[in-house]
């Protein structure tokens, strides 16, 4: 058949453990064909979006737009963008400040720079071919946002619980 409209993938292994292994991995690589051509879309990889993103966030000009705590809050995100290429250059057995400052001088030079996990350097994942589907960072940035939000009420919830453990009653002493 010249265009085939399906396909039968035969997955063979030494153990039952081995072939669910083999079968998450293919499901996960079909997963992300599948989402980048929804998606018409992908974004360099190797912890490039999280750094490129944070240098935006930091930028002067953006942060004079931004007034008060939320501020705060702004540069609090950006810095925690940085986990990602941090845990990228640590499971890469490297020193993530290093990592992080080569990243950062590429960056501000006007490079996209990713992480190099065979020799800990610098990158340009979109030459190299390593991309992130658009669809699991969206996913990723909405979910920071959201369970940000449910850590601050969870916060403010258990602050308000001391205030009233702690306050008398009207009327005691």
């Amino acid at each position: 058949c010249k265009v085939p409209k399906s396909v039968t993938i035969l997955i063979k292994g030494p153990s039952t453990h081995v072939l669910q292994q083999i079968q998450d991995a293919v499901r996960d690589g079909l997963r992300a064909v599948k989402n980048a051509v929804e998606d018409g879309s992908l974004v360099p990889g190797a912890g490039a979006f999280q750094v490129a993103a944070r240098q935006h966030l930091l930028r002067p000009e953006f942060l004079r737009t931004v007034r008060g705590k939320a501020q705060m809050g702004i540069k609090a995100f950006a810095e925690a963008l940085l986990v990602i290429p941090k845990t990228i250059a640590t499971n890469g057995g490297y020193d993530p400040m290093d990592v992080l400052v080569a990243l950062e001088d590429e960056v501000q030079d006007g490079h996209v720079a990713g992480i190099d996990l065979n020799t800990g350097d610098v990158l340009d994942p979109a030459q190299e071919g390593i991309w992130d589907n658009y669809r699991v960072l969206r996913q990723q940035l909405h979910s920071c946002a959201v369970i940000a939000t449910n850590l601050l009420h969870v916060d403010e919830v258990m602050r308000a619980g001391r205030a009233s453990i702690k306050a008398p009653n009207p009327g005691e002493e």
